[in-house]
Parts: structure tokens; sequence; C-alpha cells
């Protein structure tokens, strides 16, 4: 009888436990030399790219942008599989719109002069805290040519005034900078055009909507919580952002095509993971018990009862489930993980951001198509706003066509209001969209939403959240604490002495890549490391060198 082969499960079928098991299936050697699996809690693949169809469009419940197509393996594969180019019209195909309306509350259309200056403070001030302000563009002048801006100044004011025993955080820095612009700025008199509008109320309510779109980017619900120094470690492809024609599921299953049937099990939730951290002890522990299969270290429990056992477990699952998991009190982990892991899983942020499509109904052959709205909120703290816009809208920065005269309408929501997003009724939904865009947009009578479809990854209990962000207390250095393997003999706890098996647990995701958390391709990148951690070990080519390069980008 043959040495049995060493079996591999790689838990969750998203963009990285995909990629991990193409590359592993697809080495050559690799099929001979491993037992490969693939388990999934779900009843589809994908994980978090969820692509969808509504009113007649191909629409992105999860993942939607390519974030720049220079040396995205994500736009490469893409390419490859033609799958940049449909028929059928898709999200953002025409790319981001370039001729927004922006309209205070109260239905008020504001001007350039007013908008520009605020939206280059805000601009300066992002490309600052991520290291990109240079020199000569940081003192400009607003469009109207008579005021003169110092960024660099307000900036450096501003990193002084926000600095914080607990931790310097993007909210806190922004705020500062709006604060020493109204200081070192000479302000105008009051705008005359605009209601109730002051020109500060104004400029703060400009300020919020660039804002409210950061939470949506970043999933940080509150930018208070939203490290500062990490900013500048991120890093993004060159090249235009653009979506994928033949929804990014095409993607995962381009990467699973590959695969042979049976291998990717679908409807297996993985309850708990049993390893051996104690190593030869409790190997032979568990032979004394007459447990046979103890020659694999690890032992995944599923929700049905079920257990297989494993010698590598490649667990890919999202850092709102691996919280959840070192919370509770039975433990994802058996035993549990050792603390350098636990601390870095509750150090780093992990929020929610949902999206919300609404279909207008086209019966009106004379209805103007729906315009590409930013809105401008007084502040929830004031008396003048709309008594009857909810709040949980109230943080949401625009509401547009997913491309050119579609009638399918989107908005992007984040934090409490996401949460909330998902607890609602449609109708409630419609009826406070619509009580919002009546008091941005005068003619809207005619406007009416019949369907509406949101995302929810808040309450799923595969995902509990969207994506990760570098949290203030937390650095790039608890990211790549997440990418550790175990056991790990740099933060061993285990006893003097006892030999382990290596590679018991890897992990992928998102969230363990520095550099490129809370993307696609930062998942992809992740599956390609430990599929080739894995591969190194075994000697079978496919090492680690490969990856190196795309890791630095």
């Amino acid at each position: 009888m043959g040495a049995k082969k060493p079996r591999i499960v790689i838990i969750g079928a998203g963009m990285a436990g995909l990629t991990a098991a193409h590359k592993l299936y697809s080495t050559t050697a690799a099929t001979e030399l491993f037992e490969l699996y693939v388990v999934e809690g779900g009843d589809r693949i994908g994980g978090r790219i969820y692509s969808s169809e509504f009113g007649g469009d191909r629409i992105e419940m999860g993942a939607t942008w390519i974030h720049g197509i220079g040396g995205s393996p994500i736009h490469k594969i893409a390419q490859e599989i033609h799958a940049l180019e449909s028929e059928q019209p898709w999200e953002r195909m025409d790319g981001f719109a370039e001729d927004p309306i922006t309209v205070a509350e109260g239905g008020f259309q504001l001007q350039p002069s007013t908008i520009e200056p605020i939206t280059a403070l805000y601009r300066n001030m992002m490309e600052f805290a991520q290291g990109k302000l240079i020199e000569a563009e940081a003192s400009d002048s607003s469009s109207n040519g008579e005021v003169d801006v110092d960024y660099n100044s307000i900036a450096a004011q501003a990193l002084k005034m926000a600095s914080d025993k607990k931790g310097l955080s993007i909210g806190s820095f922004l705020r500062r900078a709006l604060e020493t612009y109204w200081i070192s700025v000479k302000r105008k008199d009051d705008v005359k055009e605009y209601g109730s509008w002051s020109t500060k109320m104004l400029q703060e309510a400009i300020f919020a909507m660039h804002e409210n779109t950061e939470r949506t980017y970043t999933s940080a619900g509150d930018l208070s919580t939203l490290d500062f120094n990490a900013e500048s470690e991120y890093r993004e492809f060159p090249g235009e952002q653009i979506t994928i024609a033949k929804g990014y599921l095409s993607i995962v299953e381009s990467l699973a095509s590959v695969l042979p049937t049976g291998l990717i099990q679908l409807g297996r939730k993985v309850k708990r993971i049993e390893w051996q951290p104690e190593g030869v002890e409790r190997s032979l522990e568990m032979e004394i018990k007459g447990d046979c299969s103890s020659s694999r270290p690890v032992k995944l429990c599923f929700d049905d009862g079920s257990e297989m056992v494993a010698d590598h477990v490649i667990v890919t699952v999202s850092l709102g489930v691996l919280k959840a998991g070192i919370r509770e009190v039975s433990g994802m982990f058996s035993p549990p993980l050792p603390s350098f892991k636990t601390e870095a899983i509750s150090r780093l942020g992990f929020g929610v951001v949902n999206k919300l499509f609404l279909q207008l109904d086209r019966e009106s052959e004379n209805l103007e198509p729906f315009p590409f709205l930013e809105m401008v909120f007084h502040q929830p703290d004031l008396d003048s706003g709309h008594q009857r816009i909810p709040w949980w809208i109230r943080k949401t920065a625009s509401l547009c066509p997913i491309y050119k005269n579609s009638s399918v309408v989107l908005s992007w929501f984040a934090g409490e209001e996401a949460l909330e997003l998902e607890s609602l009724k449609d109708e409630q939904i419609v009826n406070g969209v619509s009580t919002t865009v009546s008091s941005f947009i005068s003619d809207s009578e005619e406007m009416k939403f019949t369907r509406v479809l949101r995302s929810q990854w808040g309450s799923n209990p595969l995902f509990l959240g969207s994506y990760s962000y570098v949290a203030v207390g937390s650095s790039g250095v608890d990211l790549d604490l997440m990418a550790e393997p175990l056991p790990n003999s740099s933060y061993s706890e285990c006893v003097e002495g006892a030999s382990s098996p290596p590679l018991q647990i890897l992990f992928a995701g998102e969230a363990t890549h520095r550099t490129h958390y809370s993307t696609t391709h930062g998942a992809y990148f992740s599956g390609l490391r430990e599929a080739s951690r894995l591969l190194q070990h075994y000697r079978c080519g496919g090492g680690f060198s490969e990856i190196f390069a795309p890791l630095e980008q």
C-alpha cells in the first residue's frame, strides 16, 4: 500500500481560496502529490464577489472595480477570458461619471466656485496622508483665482493638532485640516442664494460628503477609527479603474474551471478547526486513545456533524468571521490561536459597506434621465434639516444611475447606516429614498421607484462585513501577522522540545496582505502566496520567488 498523499483543505471558495486551489492544482507534479479539497459554507462560489442582474442590467452586489489596470492580475485574467466586453449593459460601463450635479439639502444646486475649493482641500489632504502630495502642487489657487492655499502648511498644522496618545486617525486629521483652512483663508461673505445655508455650513457639508465617500472606500464607518500612518503603505495599481462587463464572477469561475468536479464542496460550513500546536505530545495522546486519523494533524468539524482530517488547511474566511470565531465561547479554533494572532485579528478593522439598487419606473415617456446626484446634507446635529429624511441616508454621498440613462440607480452605505439598511423593509427604503430625492430635486414627483435590491454583507454569517482596514491602534505589521502560518516557531507558545507538524493552518484573504488589503487583487496575491508556501515546502516548484515581484507592487 502506497504512502498517503498530503491532504490540503482550503476553507472558502472566494478569490483567495480559488486562486490557491488553481495554483496548487495547475502546478506540474502537484496533482499527483496532493489530495486537494475546497470546502465552502455557502451555496455558491465567489465569496464577496457576487455578480447578479437587476432591471435587465448586470450589477455587482460585492466587489465592483478593478482598481487600476496597470499590472493588475485581475485585469490580466479578464483580458484573457474576454470578460471586458458584453452586449448586456453593465454597472459603470461608462466609468466614473464626469458630470455630477451637487445639490444641497433643500434643492439648492451648488456652483463650482462653492464646491471646488473644499474638494481641492479634501483631495490634497488625502494625498498628503497617502504620501502623494507633491511640493509643486501643494500651493494652489481656488477657482476664482483670488485665494492662495498652502496645502502643505495646512496639512502640517492639522497633523500637529490631531496627534493623540491613542493614535492618529484620518478622521481627526481631516477635521483639523478643515479648521485650519478656515483660519488660514479669509472667509467671504455668507452666500445668499442657498436659503438657510451659511458659507461655513455649506463648506462643512461638502467636506462631509467627501468623508462619507471615503467611508465606503475604506469600510471604516467612522473615520476616527481609520489609522493615519497606514494610509501611506496602501498601494494602488496605475491606470484607469474599470468594471468587468461579463461580471466579476467570471474571474473566479475561470479560476475554478480547471478544477475537477467534486473538488469544490458547497454547503459545508466549518464549525471548528482542531489543530496540534503541542505536536508530538498531542499526537501520541490521540494514538493511545485509538484515533487512527491522528497522523493528519488538523481536523475540521462541520455544522452538519461531519468531520474531515487534513495535513494542511488554508483558511480564507473573512476577518469578520475570524473576529467572531475568537470571541465565541466554544471557539472556532481548538486549541485557541496563539496571542500574536488573536491580537492582530482584534486590532485590525473590518467594516460593513452595502450597495442599494433601485429600479425607476420608466412608464412616463417624458421622464428625464435620473442625474448623477451628489447630496450635501445638513449636519445631523442641526435642526435645519428636512425632518422626514431618515437618519440612515444622511451619510450617503450620492445617488446615481449605474450608467448614463440607466433606469437602475445606485447608492453606497457604510457603517451603522449600512447595517440599518439590511434590516429595513423594501417599502421603508423606497419611502426613505423618495423623501430624500424630493428634498434635492424639485420635479421628482414623477420619479417613482418600483423595486429594491440591496446587499447584506453585515448580517450574512459567512462574512459578517465587507472588507478590512487598518484601525487606530493597529498597523501594517498586524496584516503581516495575519499571514503567518501555524505552528510558527517565531511566536511559539508551545512546550519546549515538542515538535509540531509544520504548516497546519495557513491564512489567506484580503486581510492578510499588507499593501493591497481590502481588494480582490490583494486576495488573489494572498492565495498565490499560501499555495506557493506549500509548494516550496514539498519542493515541487512554483515557490515564493515568482510572486515576490507582484507582492511588492
